[in-house]
């Protein structure tokens, strides 16, 4: 059994063969590009001139890097009934 500190910061880098370092700046980035499409929902709830395509090009930029990395070319969300969304909005 790994120790907890290796269970928590290095085991899952390791798991998608990235180092820690590697795997921060990774998730870091996704992470600020997901607050900052978030904002620009909120000032377009606000004001829906603004900021009309910015949340979904967010999304979809994110989703095209994620599916990009991962390794095995998985099957894309969208060709699996299983994602299938039931309203869009």
């Amino acid at each position: 059994m790994a120790n907890p500190v290796s269970r928590l910061f290095t085991e899952h880098p390791r798991s998608v063969g990235e180092s820690y370092a590697e795997h921060f700046e990774v998730a870091a980035g996704v992470g600020l590009a997901m607050l900052g499409g978030a904002l620009a929902c909120f000032v377009h709830a606000l004001v829906p001139g603004l900021f009309q395509r910015t949340g979904s090009a967010t999304i979809k930029r994110l989703y095209a890097e994620i599916v990009r990395r991962q390794p095995n070319g998985p099957r894309l969300a969208h060709e699996d009934p299983a994602w299938q969304v039931e309203y869009e909005i």
